[in-house]
């Protein structure tokens, strides 16, 4: 919301000495949070002077695009009185209108410097201005045209449009929509320095009759006023004067016409949305209701609707004119044509007007409005404030009479101890304060020997209990008068177990390169078919959202994959040479008990409800995702780079177990989205924990069709794990490892095996048969070829032994070398190549 100064001024007497600065930061600590200080003038240098066009030539270019050759008066401001010529590609103006010139030499906020150069064949001196050019709105769909009365061709449009006007922009919170007014602006003001303030929408207004235009409301909840007011006589070629088309312009709107210009002038003054009709183009009474499925209408932006049972719509005997609080229609607007006008002030249910407008993708200023909450009692004020403006302006005669149809909804009262403010923000406020800030935001309170009982103001539909109104007061006395006091220590005994061994998780991937991410937790079927996933598998079987934020995802996942490898190739595909990405959260698996049971807010739930509604929640592990895409290892002077493949993924597992003191064994498997001969499963070595297999999850490379889908560099590499059953495995301490002062034995074996036995199970038979003394093992070679023989590889391995207490011998060495490579014989078929 912007808010020129002077206007706020108009209805609060602010001391003479207070700044623009020091308004700002009260109005923040109020909750009007600052957004910027405008001033359009700090922009702009050079000569901006108010110029009259004197002709304009339409010339269609070969691009499609049709300019107009002008010649401008600028007066003196060019220091020869000749006119001006401009090449200008807008429409909406004509000879003789008055329009905003900078001539060569300014400079237009954004550092665009003006020159007189040649375009579309002529020498165009200087150039005719929108709002969005001199920085004084979003609009580029025209120039600004002054009103008649604006000045004459070379007087300085600086002090014309107010471009030395201080413009407050404030962020204004979705629960206080009464700052999207000056109203509600200057009322904070008012708080703020305890000023006298003069309410725009205080004034008598005519009582309602029987001549006024009727009006039929079918749906009281979706709209429980309806105000309606007739001017005639209007003259549609009377122009905006020049302090309202200054103030609508600061305020960020574009003037359109004098009749247009006043609903929204009157919606900027009260917050008020209002709604002008041709009266003439009106059939029959007015008729609020509900629409029928499938009824179409035609809105003032030019787009055709499909309306649903959900949409508030205004009709006449002609059809529906309107899309209640939203948008008007086609067929009744108001033209340069109205002399005739019917004013609108109605009342609309805010969730109405939010879905409403979300359905049909319709944002406007008074949606926007209505869809917050607008204060309900305003509306007779609104409508004749409107009325008066097009009279005084325009020429026109109030119509005699004045339809009020409905009343505005009631406030519920709260009840509240008048002590409560004082405990929630730990400030020394007496009761007294409490109940002067509650009635300085408008509110009535009632006080008793039970507390206080206090009626919100209507232009406060978010103050609904005790607590709303515990805010009211703290921020009137000032935040930044909350003493500031130490947390107390927690207690328990620290971070849990689980968090203990996330962190160790987190800090040993971050150690091995891999960077965090977090991405949304929703899937749906084009997300498992990217996969590959069979269509009876498991992880297709989801848990559904009431409200997903995409039909294409309207379910929670099972998997984490799908987001890391977003986030993989979404990266690769902006540069990065290669990336190694995870994420670690929950997903879920539905369980088959029904839904969960509704019990009442006013108790707790019984220790036997808890468990039907901790027996209704869907299975939730917590799992481990990492993608491995593109380069692992750079290229540079050292020699040559590689790029991540399946070894580096189960690489990262047994990191992991050894971080965790936990022995996880890959086994060869078969499993989408990996490859079918490049995937393991992961389990538990059984000779760890309970002695049965657990299995943990799967790590491999991508299939092909998988990366090819998803954007990933082929020969990818993923894994993902249950955590859960991870750490339940894990141990809490880590013993360091052993270390013996005695030299190493070194034995290296080359075993041929069938060329599907996998390394790993080989590696697993050498390990047992070798015994204690045996302290490592690593595969170092695999070879294929004629040597071999068709069908089957060699397997080269590294076996290093070492005794704690002594040097070992060769025959001790030899006798474990050859005891492990006939256990390796025994278990997989290995032949030793000699």
């Amino acid at each position: 919301m912007k808010a020129p100064v002077s206007w706020i001024k108009e209805y609060v007497d602010l001391p003479a000495d207070v700044t623009t600065e020091q308004l700002t930061d009260r109005l923040t600590d109020l909750g009007l949070k600052l957004e910027a200080i405008h001033s359009a003038a700090d922009a702009i240098t050079g000569p901006l002077v108010v110029g009259q066009v004197l002709t304009m030539d339409p010339e269609p270019q070969k691009n499609g695009k049709t300019i107009n050759w002008c010649t401008v008066d600028v007066g003196d401001a060019n220091g020869s009185g000749d006119p001006q010529g401009i090449v200008c590609g807008a429409h909406n103006f004509q000879p003789g209108d008055l329009v905003v010139v900078v001539l060569p030499g300014g400079v237009l906020p954004g550092g665009f410097e003006i020159s007189a150069r040649k375009t579309y064949g002529h020498v165009s001196a200087g150039m005719i201005c929108s709002a969005r050019e001199l920085g004084l709105g979003d609009d580029h769909e025209g120039i600004i045209v002054l009103p008649a009365d604006a000045g004459k061709p070379g007087d300085d449009a600086f002090e014309v449009l107010g471009l030395r006007e201080e413009v407050i922009e404030f962020e204004i919170n979705p629960d206080r929509a009464y700052g999207l007014s000056m109203r509600g602006i200057a009322r904070e003001a008012a708080l703020a320095f305890a000023a006298p303030y003069r309410d725009p929408a205080l004034r008598d207004v005519p009582e309602p009759n029987a001549e006024g235009y009727p009006v039929v409301v079918d749906d009281p909840v979706g709209c429980p006023v309806f105000v309606a007011r007739t001017v005639t006589g209007f003259d549609p070629s009377a122009s905006t004067p020049g302090w309202m088309v200054e103030r609508i312009t600061h305020a960020g709107m574009r003037p359109i016409s004098l009749a247009v210009d006043i609903t929204n002038y009157v919606m900027l003054e009260t917050g008020r949305p209002i709604h002008g009709y041709d009266l003439d183009k009106l059939q029959g009474p007015i008729r609020v209701r509900r629409a029928v499925e499938g009824e179409r209408m035609t809105t003032l932006d030019g787009n055709e609707r499909t309306l649903s049972p959900e949409d508030l719509v205004v009709t006449d005997d002609s059809g529906i004119i309107g899309l209640g609080g939203v948008m008007g229609g086609e067929t009744t607007e108001m033209s340069r044509a109205t002399t005739n006008v019917l004013v609108e002030a109605a009342h609309w249910d805010a969730v109405s007007m939010f879905r409403t407008g979300k359905r049909h993708k319709v944002s406007s200023e008074a949606g926007k409005r209505n869809e917050r909450g607008v204060d309900p009692t305003i509306c007779p004020a609104a409508a004749d404030r409107v009325v008066e403006l097009l009279v005084e302006l325009g020429g026109g005669t109030a119509g005699p009479g004045v339809t009020v149809v409905g009343s505005p909804p009631e406030r519920a009262s709260i009840k509240i101890s008048d002590d409560l403010p004082a405990r929630v923000s730990g400030i020394d406020i007496a009761p007294e304060t409490v109940v002067d800030n509650l009635q300085a935001i408008g509110a009535t309170v009632d006080a008793d020997a039970d507390g206080l009982t206090v009626t919100p103001p209507p232009w406060r539909p978010d103050i609904t209990d005790p607590f709303d109104l515990v805010e009211e007061v703290v921020r009137i006395v000032g935040y930044d008068q909350v003493p500031s006091v130490l947390p107390r220590e927690a207690a328990g005994r620290g971070l849990s177990r689980t968090q203990r061994l996330r962190r160790r998780i987190g800090r040993t991937l971050a150690g091995a390169g891999c960077v965090e991410v977090v991405s949304f937790p929703f899937a749906g079927d084009a997300t498992f078919d990217a996969l590959g996933l069979p269509a009876d598998d498991v992880r297709r079987r989801t848990v559904p959202l009431a409200n997903p934020l995409s039909a294409e995802e309207p379910a929670y996942t099972t998997t984490l994959l799908p987001g890391v490898i977003k986030a993989a190739a979404r990266n690769i595909g902006r540069g990065a040479p290669g990336v190694a990405l995870f994420e670690t959260g929950t997903v879920a698996f539905p369980v088959d008990r029904g839904p969960a049971p509704i019990y009442g807010v006013d108790r707790r739930p019984d220790p036997a409800e808890l468990e039907k509604l901790f027996e209704a929640l869907p299975r939730q592990p917590l799992h481990l995702a990492v993608v491995l895409a593109g380069e692992r290892e750079r290229a540079g002077w050292w020699g040559e780079g590689r790029d991540a493949g399946w070894a580096d993924a189960i690489g990262l597992v047994r990191l992991l177990g050894a971080e965790l003191g936990v022995t996880v064994e890959p086994r060869q498997a078969n499993r989408m989205p990996w490859h079918p001969g490049r995937c393991a499963v992961l389990v538990v070595d059984p000779s760890t924990g309970s002695g049965t297999p657990v299995e943990l999850g799967h790590a491999g490379e991508l299939h092909p069709q998988v990366c090819a889908e998803l954007g990933l560099p082929p020969r990818s590499a993923a894994l993902e794990l249950d955590l859960d059953a991870l750490m339940a495995h894990a141990a809490d301490v880590v013993p360091g490892p052993a270390f013996s002062s005695f030299p190493l034995a070194k034995e290296d074996v080359a075993l041929v095996v069938a060329d599907d036995v996998p390394a790993a199970a080989v590696e697993a038979a050498l390990r047992e048969g070798a015994g204690e003394l045996l302290e490592s093992v690593r595969l170092f070679d695999v070879y294929t070829g004629a040597q071999i023989g068709e069908g089957s590889k060699s397997l080269a391995f590294a076996l290093r032994f070492r005794a704690p207490d002594r040097t070992l011998t060769e025959s001790e060495t030899s006798a474990a070398r050859d005891a492990a490579v006939a256990r390796a014989a025994e278990l997989t078929g290995a032949v030793q190549r000699t």
